[in-house]
């Protein structure tokens, strides 16, 4: 599998461009995981070349990760949790680095964090590329998993964009970023979390109070 990403990854250099940008992005949000911080980057430093435009880059980003996220959604609704789990447990699934480990943290992340991880958890790698097989399993309304993931989704290739766009040609700079960048997405996920529970106790405070 790593092989066939280089593979991939050695083609996406030699054809970067916005349709590219929403098909492996695609990919990356979907079931076949694929890091995002092979594809946004390079594009984002292609703009600041002026060969492409920044703003159009981190919309097709967005876009293909939209994509993906609806892919596994909708197969999770249409498959169920029993026959996702036994496909998970398929060496073809293995091969493409899914196991029944990663679906598990995803399912539990969502269990534990509600309707709002399918914003947070794509800020958490490991989370990322799954959470939206749970979303479709409890059958979360669309309208807003659609928003949520296109809000986190935004949020996570923000940064790789402001990334790639100031510092993809000091590439030892670039991969020290990239270490704390699980640190930071979870960090703010947290945040995030908090605001919402913070939100939530005080509003019936609030109405008493009135």
């Amino acid at each position: 599998m790593h092989e066939i990403i280089q593979q991939v990854a050695d083609w996406y250099m030699l054809h970067i461009n916005y349709g590219t940008v929403i098909l492996l992005m695609t990919i990356e949000s979907s079931f076949i995981p694929f890091p995002s911080e092979i594809i946004v980057p390079p594009a984002a430093w292609k703009a600041a070349q002026g060969e492409l435009n920044v703003w159009l880059v981190l919309l097709s980003a967005s876009i293909g990760a939209m994509f993906g996220a609806i892919i596994n959604y909708f197969l999770a609704l249409k498959l169920g949790r029993p026959i996702l789990y036994r496909l998970v447990d398929t060496r073809l699934a293995h091969a493409m680095l899914l196991d029944r480990e990663g679906l598990e943290k995803a399912e539990k992340f969502f269990v534990k964090n509600g309707r709002i991880s399918t914003l947070v958890g794509r800020l958490v790698p490991g989370i990322r590329q799954l959470i939206s097989i749970p979303a479709g399993l409890s059958r979360m309304n669309l309208k807003v998993f659609l928003s949520f993931t296109f809000i986190g989704a935004t949020i996570w290739n923000i940064v790789l964009v402001l990334l790639g766009y100031f510092l993809y040609s000091q590439k030892e700079l670039l991969q020290q970023y990239y270490s704390h960048l699980s640190m930071v997405g979870a960090a703010l996920g947290a945040l995030f979390v908090a605001y919402i529970v913070f939100r939530a106790v005080k509003a019936p405070k609030s109405v008493e109070n009135a």
